[in-house]
């Protein structure tokens, strides 16, 4: 079997020694020797044991803000948008949990360029939702009386939550969890209005959906 390459052997060694001992519990000569790479090996792919935990971190919140963008340009109205984007958040604990995992255990060491790059990213994400929420309240799709900050934080908030509890050999699915998310959302912040013209019942649950 062809050998996975090296810059990946490093990064799914880390992600487990991180997961365990903690950032400042390992060493590079601790993540080359458990992935039988060389010290040569890990500094021509990371400059530091710092760069390594910036990757860790931007990889997914990269994916997450594309995976955003991608939602607000296909889709052409709010509910539509926010829904999406809450599908592409919670799947994303399916594909790249322990990098999360590590993120929210390890994300105090990270330190100057490295640390505002990754805010920054996370910030765009922010008020790419908030936008979003805010448009739908300009054109009569969520309830006004409902801060649109809130209910960002809250969307956040209760996504993020999901390293602390989600499995993938749970009862649901990933699909059937943002299914829930999203019934949820919706019947929090649309209007009466909305929820008589079908806005976002594409996305509400069905009786025999989840059980």
């Amino acid at each position: 079997m062809k050998k996975k390459p090296v810059k990946e052997r490093i990064i799914e060694t880390a992600l487990i020694m991180f997961e365990k001992h903690g950032y400042h519990g390992v060493t590079v000569d601790q993540i080359v020797d458990e992935c039988g790479t060389s010290k040569g090996g890990f500094y021509h792919n990371f400059r530091s044991k710092d760069e390594l935990l910036y990757h860790i971190h931007d990889v997914f919140i990269s994916y997450l803000l594309n995976k955003a963008k991608e939602t607000y340009d296909k889709e052409t109205d709010p509910v539509s948008r926010m829904c999406g984007i809450i599908t592409s958040f919670t799947r994303i604990f399916d594909l790249y949990k322990p990098h999360i995992t590590v993120f929210y255990q390890e994300s105090t060491y990270l330190k100057g360029d490295f640390e505002k790059q990754i805010n920054d990213k996370r910030e765009e994400y922010r008020q790419l939702l908030l936008q979003i929420i805010r448009e739908g309240q300009d054109n009569g799709d969520f309830r006004p009386e409902v801060p649109a900050q809130i209910s960002t934080m809250a969307i956040m908030g209760m996504i993020n939550w999901m390293y602390k509890w989600f499995k993938t050999e749970g009862e649901l699915s990933i699909e059937d969890i943002a299914r829930i998310f999203n019934d949820m959302m919706i019947h929090s912040l649309l209007t009466e209005e909305a929820m008589k013209a079908g806005k976002g019942e594409r996305f509400i649950l069905k009786t025999e959906a989840v059980q």
